[in-house]
This record gives C-alpha cells, structure tokens and sequence, in this order.
C-alpha cells in the first residue's frame, strides 16, 4: 500500500516542478515592457483587378496578390 502513495506523491511533485517551470517562462515585473502597438497602414482604395499591384511586382492584381480574393 505504500507504494501506491509513493506514486501519487510523486506525481503531486512532478505537477508542482512543472507547475513552477511553466511561470518561470511568463513575464515577470523585472521584464522589460512590450512596445507600443503600431498602427496597420491602410490603403485608400481596393486596386481594381486589372490595375498594377501595390506590392510593386509590376503584374496586374488579379494575378498577384488578388489571387485569393
């Protein structure tokens, strides 16, 4: 009977040991803090399928980044 409480103990051990290692990865107060969020640059306008594509490949939209659209 002892042995089945060695093993639970054991497991209760490994629990807190991961426990632990799993706060260690999170931010602590001596981090540095995280950057601003940038704001997205947004386009004025949707390119029309056949005008050039934005990216600057120098192809039409519809055959670039308009692929999946």
């Amino acid at each position: 009977m002892a042995k089945g409480r060695d093993q639970g103990e054991e497991r209760f051990r490994d629990k807190e040991r991961r426990e632990k290692d799993y706060v260690k990865q999170l931010p602590g107060v001596d981090d540095e803090p995280l950057p601003e969020p940038v704001e997205p640059i947004q386009a004025d306008t949707k390119p029309e399928r056949n005008d050039p594509c934005p990216c600057g490949s120098g192809k039409k939209y519809k055959k670039c980044c308009g692929k999946g659209a």
